[in-house]
């Protein structure tokens, strides 16, 4: 018998699926990181570095645009509402886009809202 090959769509939503591990370990190491850090240092000093790591800790519109492929972020919108990134469709997306945009979005530690023709995704700007 002969395996069938993926398509590049398929091999394309494992990269996706992939990216997403990827930065939930990066994120995840982060913290780790700077628990360690904290855990090890023997006197208050680094009261200066905390303004800066709850900047970096914000995301912007920007950032959740890099977490969707090109022909996915071409069919939506992305707005600041200042406390999440809301996400909304541009078009029809079908049952495979919407799955693999809401598979992303959760990946973002996002969520769908249900909510008629006001209906939306969205992530929040504060990482967790």
């Amino acid at each position: 018998m002969s395996e069938k090959k993926p398509t590049q769509e398929e091999l394309t939503q494992r990269i996706d699926q992939l990216l997403i591990v990827l930065k939930q370990i990066s994120e995840d190491l982060t913290d780790i990181s700077k628990q360690l850090k904290e855990a090890s240092a023997v006197a208050p000093a680094p009261a200066p570095a905390t303004p800066a790591s709850s900047t970096a800790r914000v995301r912007t519109v920007a950032d959740v645009r890099t977490a969707f492929p090109k022909e996915l972020e071409s069919m939506l919108f992305f707005e600041d509402t200042g406390e999440y990134i809301v996400i909304k469709p541009r078009q029809y997306l079908g049952s495979e886009n919407f799955a693999r945009i809401a598979s992303l979005v959760r990946g973002e530690g996002g969520e769908y809202i249900s909510a008629g023709k006001e209906s939306h995704f969205r992530v929040p700007k504060e990482l967790r």
